[in-house]
């Protein structure tokens, strides 16, 4: 008899869930919201925003676009949810590795501070099909003037290029610090032409370069914008 009790209390609270339950609501609400960002991550690095529907998503996604409107009510709040998630891990990223430099005793060094900033982007762009779309994604991103755009960008970014901008200017005292953030602003521009292959190369080479390894990139990378950050001021 106590099995039997226990058997229908369990019954009917089952009974209750599916009736809160709205029809169509999923229950594994964290798996496909991840499956939907990861398919519209790369939609997006493909299409750009304008160039990418709904319904072209919720084809990669082998989803229904009421699926899609469950978790993300407008388009425009889909692409900021996918911009948000993995350049706010990036922007994490650079904090952490700054922190490590300015707790590890040593003297700084522009160097190792461009090196900081640069390496997480660096570890994205080559983590795979996901990492590289977003890094095309940045691109597109940086190329739209938008009011939305900007908005985004500073959200997710500004707190750690800040404080990057900040630790340059405590070791570059004769430098300007507004001329320290018209570098970065170089620094930026330079880093997402060359990761998104755009550099030329093998023209600008005679074809004596090919292609760079990642590391070889962005040890030439950390160099040539070292040199660019400390440059004395016009």
């Amino acid at each position: 008899m106590e099995v039997e009790a226990i058997g229908a209390e369990e019954a009917k609270r089952e009974a209750l869930t599916a009736k809160a339950r709205k029809p169509g609501r999923p229950r594994k609400d964290a798996n496909h919201r991840e499956s939907i960002l990861n398919k519209a991550e790369v939609a997006f690095a493909e299409g750009g925003y304008a160039g990418i529907s709904i319904r072209d998503i919720a084809e990669r996604a082998g989803v229904n676009q009421g699926l899609i409107r469950y978790y993300f009510d407008t388009k425009q709040q889909l692409f900021d949810e996918v911009y948000r998630r993995r350049g706010g891990l990036l922007s994490g990223h650079r904090h952490v590795l700054l922190d490590r430099l300015l707790e590890s005793g040593e003297p700084l060094s522009v160097q190792s501070i461009i090196r900081a900033y640069l390496q997480p982007q660096w570890d994205l762009k080559y983590s795979g099909e996901a990492g590289a779309a977003f890094v095309r994604l940045q691109a597109r991103l940086h190329a739209e003037p938008e009011e939305h755009a900007l908005r985004l960008r500073r959200e997710v970014y500004d707190a750690s290029v800040r404080r990057y901008v900040d630790a340059l200017a405590d070791i570059l005292p004769n430098i300007p610090k507004r001329t320290i953030g018209l570098r970065m602003a170089f620094l930026v521009g330079t880093y997402l032409f060359m990761l998104n292959d755009l550099g030329r190369i093998e023209d600008l080479t005679e074809g004596k370069i090919q292609q760079l390894s990642k590391d070889e990139m962005l040890a030439h990378m950390v160099n040539f914008l070292t040199a660019g950050i400390q440059a004395p001021s016009p």
